[in-house]
């Protein structure tokens, strides 16, 4: 991976003028996980010295990286997004903090949402909450598909922080599995919003839409958007629809997906997901 600050620097430039966002910072940073591990993360920032609100970002099972070791697309996008808005935005890489590749092709996963995945969550939260630079009280938690699976487990009443210090504000998952989460009986304690394809047929709507109407029968805030027709990955700015193979886990088995851009999907997510940063 390149990590050296000329590349760092370059991929903040790169977002800011993409998306007419004000001048902002990135940084390299590392904290260290629940479990003890090293976490190397992305740190970008609006100028100025602070606080400001901060999310913490959760890449899917394909990491949080391309292959010439920048953010990849969806990430840069959402980040650039953000900062302009005044957030300061924390990308962990979980996988290659381990040294791991992509993990969307592993059926025997080392680095699972509802531990290892989630031991980053909580590190990323003291780290954060540790600056002067960012307001303890504003950390909002988003993730995509396999980090979406991630913030469910993080929202949940089990994974309430022991700390004393403040909690997350809200917990937001694109397209996250829920299956697993449905079966172990998973409730939140965070302001859960949940964004999903109707047609998504790698991480299907049905279960969480199921688990939200379990969590909202139980007096827990949660919220579900599926977009008719949207598939896998319909908030990418630029991918076009196509079909993944060799996928460990889908629900018929046969390892293929589709994925890409859903314009009217994405153009939507924006609209609630700028109100429920701004609102929280």
């Amino acid at each position: 991976m390149r990590t050296g600050w000329a590349v760092l620097l370059a991929m903040g430039l790169a977002a800011a003028s993409a998306s007419g966002a004000p001048a902002q910072t990135s940084e390299m940073v590392r904290f260290t996980g629940a479990d003890g591990t090293s976490v190397q993360a992305v740190l970008m920032r609006p100028s100025g010295t602070g606080p400001f609100p901060a999310v913490v970002a959760l890449h899917g099972c394909g990491g949080r990286d391309n292959a010439r070791g920048e953010l990849a697309r969806r990430q840069a996008d959402w980040a650039s997004r953000w900062t302009g808005q005044g957030l300061a935005v924390l990308m962990p890489d979980s996988f290659a903090s381990r040294g791991l590749g992509s993990q969307c092709g592993v059926r025997e996963r080392t680095v699972r949402p509802a531990r290892e995945r989630l031991a980053d969550v909580a590190g990323a939260r003291v780290y954060l909450q540790a600056r002067s630079d960012i307001r303890q009280d504003r950390i909002s938690l988003v993730g995509w598909s396999n980090g979406g699976s991630t913030a469910l487990y993080a929202a949940s009443r089990t994974a309430r922080p022991a700390d004393g210090r403040p909690d997350f504000v809200q917990a937001i998952a694109f397209y996250p599995g829920c299956r697993t989460p449905l079966e172990r009986g998973l409730v939140n304690r965070l302001p859960l919003t949940i964004l999903i394809g109707g047609a998504d047929d790698w991480t299907p709507a049905a279960p969480c839409e199921a688990l939200v109407s379990r969590a909202r029968s139980m007096g827990a805030p949660a919220e579900i958007v599926v977009y008719p027709g949207a598939f896998h990955g319909f908030d990418d700015p630029a991918s076009r629809l196509r079909e993944r193979t060799g996928l460990a886990f889908t629900p018929d088995g046969s390892g293929r997906a589709r994925v890409g851009t859903d314009p009217a999907a994405r153009a939507d997510a924006i609209r609630r997901i700028d109100s429920l940063i701004a609102a929280r």
